[in-house]
């Protein structure tokens, strides 16, 4: 890959243009654009985001530029001189971190993100030589990420999970300084601000190769100290029919994760919804692509304390509810959104329900009925997790799996989530009110379990109006003991 040595402004995408135009025609034109934007638009990767380097008093000039772009103001780092203009293309401004641009980029993380341009020529001219003190147009051409400096890592260690993912590009590899770096500075993640782990992590999930991510991560120590679950489920072996122990299992889901993202369509209907639906961001940039292959590295988080063993045979009872319990707290600790936090967790304590429904026989209406209830909108990427962890039990492709015996349950699911869906959209017969009106009852769980009744009778044709529905709440016990998800 030939690499140019002047950066033009046709290089960015029509929007970004505008921005960088009018950056360079307010109180930015002496700023210089550095970092991952410059990196993007020297390999065609179109960048999205901005970052900008100032002389100095980026926190003041960036108030006043928040409001002359129409953007909110966030301040990320004070001390640094760190803020965030937030609108339709994000820009970060900074204060040099030296008395020079050449001294700045020097102090960078790696020579790839240690070019820049100034930014007012580039907004005035249309194109700008590249200033690059470091030979990162060298190593962007050799594709290899390789430190600015011996300390780069040590002086901010979140930069290990961003060198990982620059290396995780096709063609692109790790310089072996980086990894014995890594390896020194890993302990230095435990404190680390949770956002920007969560944002760097979100970012490798969120890629085709993230169980390679992951693995990378792994051999350089910092997955231990960002999940230290990690190291009790390394200790916990695991019977027949599965090959590996806790930990090797779940970062084998993870590659079946990506195999099968990467492969959606080879799962007909069921794929392109996945497909359609996988950018789809959950809060702080975690995607439903990111989430579920999170869950196939949690999902069995809990499997180390719920170990037993009796007459030779191991159980792992309970895994599946102390897991979900498991991933809300990872989910805090990471500061992961309530909508992804909540995914995570239901996924986790579902994740043995199709497993479950294929022991027992044929799928009855019923259960699959209740299953797309509990599962809710959430009920495709169950599915998908469960395959990646049916796949990960001995290393099989998932696709084998999913077109074979172990991929039966899963297909006759599939096979009836339209006409959940349209049931679930329909108007239920009964309301709280109504409920609570006929049987004399206060608001309370009692009644929701009757309208869950309600609204299952519904769905699986046995009322079709109001006074049935009554009727049939009339006849049965009102207050079920737990929710139900058998069959």
């Amino acid at each position: 890959m030939s690499v140019a040595r002047v950066l033009r402004l046709e290089a960015f995408p029509p929007d970004v243009r505008a921005t960088i135009a009018r950056l360079a025609d307010a109180d930015a034109g002496d700023g210089w654009l550095v970092g991952g934007a410059v990196r993007d638009a020297l390999t065609g990767a179109m960048p999205r985001e901005l970052d900008v380097a100032l002389p100095g008093s980026a926190l003041i000039r960036g108030r006043a530029l928040a409001d002359r772009l129409g953007a909110r103001f966030v301040v990320l780092d004070e001390g640094r001189g760190v803020c965030r203009l937030v609108s339709a293309v994000p820009i970060d401004l900074a204060d040099f971190r030296a008395a020079t641009i050449e001294g700045d980029l020097a102090a960078r993380d790696f020579t790839v993100n240690a070019l820049a341009v100034p930014l007012g020529t580039l907004g005035a001219v249309g194109c700008a030589d590249l200033l690059d003190p470091t030979g990162g147009i060298a190593d962007l051409e050799a594709r290899v990420v390789r430190l600015c400096g011996l300390r780069a890592l040590a002086e901010d260690p979140v930069r290990i999970l961003r060198g990982v993912r620059l290396a995780l590009q096709p063609g692109w590899q790790l310089d072996p300084g980086v990894v014995e770096a890594a390896r020194a500075a890993a302990p230095g993640l435990a404190g680390v601000a949770a956002e920007r782990i969560r944002d760097e992590l979100a970012r490798i999930l969120d890629g085709p190769t993230s169980a390679r991510g992951l693995r990378l991560l792994d051999e350089m120590g910092a997955l231990g100290v960002l999940l230290p679950e990690s190291g009790p489920m390394r200790a916990t072996p695991q019977p027949l029919p599965h090959h590996f122990d806790v930990w090797e299992h779940s970062l084998r889901a993870v590659a079946a994760a990506d195999r099968l993202l990467a492969e959606a369509s080879a799962l007909a209907h069921w794929g392109q919804e996945i497909a359609g639906r996988a950018d789809e961001d959950l809060g702080d940039g975690l995607t439903r692509r990111a989430a579920v292959k999170l869950a196939a590295l949690l999902h069995d988080v809990a499997k180390p304390e719920t170990r037993t063993e009796e007459n030779g045979r191991v159980r792992f009872i309970g895994h599946d509810v102390q897991g979900a319990a498991r991933v809300a707290g990872i989910a805090e600790r990471w500061r992961l959104s309530g909508r992804a936090g909540a995914m995570l967790e239901r996924l986790v304590r579902h994740h043995l329900r199709p497993m479950h429904l294929a022991q027992s026989g044929p799928i009855t209406r019923r259960a699959r009925h209740r299953f797309f209830r509990d599962l809710g909108d959430d009920a495709s990427e169950l599915l998908l997790l469960a395959l990646a962890d049916a796949a990960g039990l001995r290393g099989d492709d998932p696709l084998d799996v999913w077109a074979g015996e172990g991929g039966r349950v899963l297909r006759e699911l599939q096979a009836g989530a339209a006409e959940e869906r349209a049931l679930a959209a329909a108007p239920p017969l009964v309301t709280g009110a109504d409920v609570m009106a006929a049987f004399g009852l206060p608001p309370g769980p009692v009644v929701g379990r009757l309208l869950a009744r309600a609204r299952e009778a519904q769905a699986l044709g046995q009322v079709a109006t109001r006074e049935e529905a009554l009727a049939l709440l009339a006849r049965e016990p009102r207050a079920l003991d737990t929710p139900e998800t058998g069959s």
